[in-house]
């Protein structure tokens, strides 16, 4: 997996002070993407083990609330086979942190056997997530008044209660 970009200190991309994680490979190609340079899966650095351990290093402070996951698409099935493992690295090393997942491909899309988006790191992943922001950009639902998210098709899922009832619960 590739990466385009890691920022420290982000407060675009979540609630709070964050670290977020730019990966690299997308296939839904939204018209208007903000970063299509991210849809080349090589665009960027390769991520590696010192990538990893420079973003853990950068989640330690207690003022940073946790990591977001954005794109490129961080649920292409390649890029979510990379990130399961450091998702459980972060968990492990800040379980009180949060993580945030952005994705162009619904929940219903990363919760059906058999889509292109689910593969066998998608629900371990999912599990891994305290919110999902799910949904294709698309420009002629722009709306700038949207906390997190560019378009009010767009969803921030709260995946705990989801987990917990059984359907989409949004997050508050």
């Amino acid at each position: 997996m590739h990466y385009g970009a890691i920022k420290n200190c982000d407060i675009a991309n979540g609630e709070g002070i964050r670290v977020t994680l730019f990966v690299s490979g997308c296939t839904n190609h939204c018209e208007k993407c903000f970063q299509p340079q991210t849809w080349d899966f090589h665009y960027g650095e390769p991520f590696t083990e010192e990538t990893e351990q420079s973003i853990l290093e950068m989640l330690k402070p207690d003022y940073v609330k946790g990591l977001t996951l954005l794109g490129g698409e961080p649920f292409e099935p390649e890029n979510q086979k990379a990130l399961l493992p450091f998702l459980r690295k972060v968990r492990e090393h800040f379980p009180k942190k949060n993580i945030w997942g952005y994705s162009g491909f619904t929940y219903e899309e990363l919760t059906t056997p058999g889509s292109y988006c689910n593969c066998e790191a998608t629900e371990p992943m999912l599990e891994l997530l305290d919110v999902l922001v799910d949904g294709r950009y698309v420009d002629r639902l722009k709306n700038l008044s949207l906390r997190f998210r560019g378009s009010s098709n767009q969803r921030l899922i709260d995946m705990k209660a989801t987990r917990e009832q059984g359907t989409v619960v949004t997050f508050e």
